[in-house]
C-alpha cells in the first residue's frame, strides 16, 4: 500500500516554512548596522547590558562615576577610572610611567592579555577584539606622539567604549545567522541520526526493523538536501558574512598563538574541502543504500544480490561514518570556541544525533499507523524503538557527565571556560538539557508497558526532540553571541522553516515507494516479529 501526503499537511509544511521565512527574515533585517544600534538593541534587549556593561556605552558623555560601575566590569585597575580621577581632581602627582601604563591598559584594553608571550585570552578573542587591535594599530604613531594630558582617561573611555561598542556589535549580528545555523543542524542531525541507525540494521542483517526500513528512507531522504543548506551557511561564515567561527579572521589569528599553532588543521581551505568530502560521502550511501533497496523489491525471491549490496555497503559507511561525524564536530561545532577542545565531543554530538533520528523513527512510525498505514508493524516494533531512546537517553547523559566532570573536576582555564559560560549565561537552557534528555525519557521509558503505549511514546519523544534541539542551540549560542541570547522571532521563524521543510521532504519522499520493503529476505521475519 502506497502513502499519500494528505493536502492538509502539505499545506501546513508550505505554511510554516512560509511564516519561518518571515520571522527569519525580520531577524536579520533588525539585525543592528551601527555600534549606536548595537547599544540601543542591547540596553532595552532582553540582556539589557552584556558582561562588560555595555549599558554605560548609552552615555558616555557621563564618563565619571558611572565608569567605575559599568565602564570597567572587568576588573581594570581603579587608579585608571574616570571615577578616581573624579574624585582626585588634583591628580598631577600621576607620573609618566602611570599614564603611559594607562595607554596601554585602557587604550588598547588587553583585559586578558599576557605581558609575556602577548597572547589572548579565550574570553578576548570571543568578545571581538580584533575589531580593537585594528584600531590600536592603526592609531599606534599617533599614540607615541601624544603627550600625557592627551593620554587621559576620557580618551581611553572613548576607545573602550568603542571596542566593546564593535563586541556588542558582532554579537547581535551573529544572533540570527546562529538561529538558522541551529535550526538546520539540528533536523540536519536528525536525518543523518537516522542514516547511522539505519546503516547499523543492514550491517548486522537485524530481522526486526526491515518493516521500518521505508521509514528510515524517507527520513533519511533529507540528508541530501539539508546537507547543502548547511554547507551554503558555512560557506557565507567562510567569506565573512559572518562572525561564527572566530578563527576564520586573520586579524584574529594574527594575535591568537593558541589559533596560530592550529591553522595546520584550522584554515578555510582545509575546512571547505572536509565538509564537501563528507557531505558527498553521506549522500553517496543515502542514494546508493535506497537504489539497492528500491532494486531489491525488483528481484525474484532468489536474488539476494542487492541484498548483499547493501550489506557491504552499509559495513563500509559505518567506519567511514563514525570518522566523518568526529571530524564534522570538531569542525563545524567545537571550532566555535578554537581554544576549547574535548576527546569525547565527537561522541557526545553522535549521541545526541542517534537519539534523535530514532526518536524520529518512532514518531512518524506511530502517526502512519494513526492514519491507517503500516499494518504489519506490531507494538513489539514500538517498544524495541523506545528501548533504543531509552537506552541512548543514558549513552547521552553518560558522555555529558564524563565531559562536564572531568573538565570541572580539573579546573583548566582554557577547558572550563567552555562550561563557565554557559553556567552563568545559559543555565536554563544548559540545566534542561539534563531533565528533558535524561530524567524526563528515563523515568518514563522504564516501564515496560509504557514502550508498547503509543501517545506515552509520543509525548516522551517530543520531549527528547525539544531537548536535543537545546543541546544544539547549548553547543553554537554562546561561542557566537555570548549572553546576548533570547527565544524570539528569529529563532521562531528558523525552527518552523527547518520544520516544514523536513517535515515536507519525507512524506514526500514516502509517496514514492510502497512502505514494505517487500524484496528483502528477512522481510516475513519482521512481520511475525513479537514478544
Amino acid at each position: 500500500m502506497n502513502y499519500k501526503f494528505p493536502f492538509g499537511l502539505k499545506r501546513l509544511t508550505i505554511i510554516f516554512m512560509l511564516v519561518g521565512l518571515v520571522g527569519i527574515a525580520w531577524g536579520f533585517w533588525s539585525a543592528p548596522t551601527t555600534v549606536e544600534q548595537a547599544i540601543e538593541k542591547a540596553n532595552s534587549g532582553h540582556h539589557g547590558t552584556d558582561s562588560h556593561g555595555a549599558q554605560s556605552h548609552g552615555h558616555e558623555s557621563d564618563h565619571g562615576e558611572d565608569l567605575g560601575e559599568d565602564g570597567n566590569s572587568e576588573g581594570d585597575n581603579e587608579s585608571n577610572s574616570d571615577g578616581d580621577l573624579d574624585e582626585d581632581e588634583n591628580s598631577e602627582d600621576v607620573s609618566e610611567s602611570d599614564s603611559n601604563e594607562d595607554a596601554d591598559e585602557d587604550g588598547n584594553s588587553y583585559d586578558g592579555l599576557d605581558s609575556d608571550d602577548n597572547e589572548y585570552s579565550h574570553q578576548d578573542y570571543h568578545e571581538g577584539y580584533h575589531d580593537e587591535v585594528l584600531e590600536s594599530e592603526s592609531n599606534n604613531s599617533v599614540d607615541e606622539t601624544h603627550s600625557e594630558d592627551q593620554t587621559n582617561s576620557h580618551g581611553s573611555t572613548h576607545r573602550d567604549s568603542s571596542s566593546h561598542g564593535k563586541h556588542l556589535l558582532h554579537q547581535l549580528q551573529n544572533k540570527p545567522w546562529a538561529s538558522v545555523y541551529v535550526a538546520g543542524l539540528f533536523f540536519f542531525f536528525i536525518a543523518l541520526g537516522t542514516l547511522a541507525f539505519y546503516a547499523v540494521q543492514r550491517a548486522s542483517q537485524a530481522g526486526w526493523p526491515i518493516v521500518l526500513f521505508r521509514v528510515m528512507e524517507g527520513i533519511t531522504a533529507y540528508v541530501i538536501p539539508g546537507g547543502i543548506i548547511v554547507l551554503i551557511i558555512l560557506l557565507f561564515s567562510v567569506f565573512g558574512y559572518n562572525h561564527m567561527f572566530v578563527w576564520m579572521d586573520p586579524d584574529v589569528v594574527a594575535h591568537d598563538e593558541i589559533i596560530q599553532n592550529k591553522t595546520w588543521y584550522l584554515n578555510t581551505p582545509g575546512f571547505v574541502i572536509r565538509a564537501i568530502v563528507i557531505l558527498a560521502g553521506w549522500g553517496l550511501y543515502r542514494y546508493f543504500s535506497r537504489k539497492f533497496s528500491m532494486r531489491q523489491d525488483l528481484s525474484e525471491a532468489s536474488d539476494i544480490n542487492y541484498h548483499k549490496r547493501n550489506f557491504k555497503l552499509s559495513a563500509g559507511f559505518l567506519v567511514f561514518y563514525i570518522v566523518s561525524v568526529s571530524v564534522m564536530s570538531w569542525d563545524w561545532l567545537m571550532s566555535i570556541d578554537p581554544h576549547w577542545f574535548s576527546t569525547l565531543f565527537g561522541w557526545y554530538v553522535f549521541a545526541s544525533m542517534f537519539v534523535s533520528g530514532i526518536t524520529v523513527i518512532a514518531l512518524v512510525t506511530i502517526y502512519l499507523k494513526s492514519k491507517g498505514y503500516l499494518e504489519f508493524v506490531n507494538s513489539s516494533h514500538i517498544h524495541d524503538l523506545a528501548k533504543f531512546m531509552f537506552g541512548i537517553s543514558i549513552f547521552w547523559t553518560y558522555l555529558w557527565f564524563s565531559q562536564f566532570m572531568l573538565i570541572w573536576y580539573a579546573n583548566i582555564p582554557e577547558e572550563v571556560t567552555y562550561f563557565i559560560t554557559r553556567l552563568e549565561d545559559y543555565k536554563v537552557p544548559f540545566i534542561s538539557l539534563l531533565v528533558l534528555n535524561f530524567i524526563f525519557p528515563v523515568l518514563v521509558l522504564m516501564n515496560t508497558d509504557f514502550k508498547r503505549t503509543n501517545y506515552i511514546v509520543v509525548v516522551t519523544g517530543l520531549v527528547i526532540v525539544i531537548g536535543h534541539y537545546l543541546d544544539v542551540y547549548n553547543m553554537v549560542m554562546p561561542g557566537t553571541v555570548l549572553d546576548q541570547w533570547s527565544f524570539g522571532t528569529t529563532e521562531i521563524g528558523a525552527f518552523l522553516f527547518f520544520i516544514g521543510l523536513f517535515v515536507h521532504i519525507i512524506f514526500r519522499a514516502l509517496e514514492k515507494a510502497p512502505l514494505l520493503a517487500k524484496g528483502n529476505p528477512l522481510v516475513e521475519e519482521s512481520k511475525r516479529f513479537h514478544y
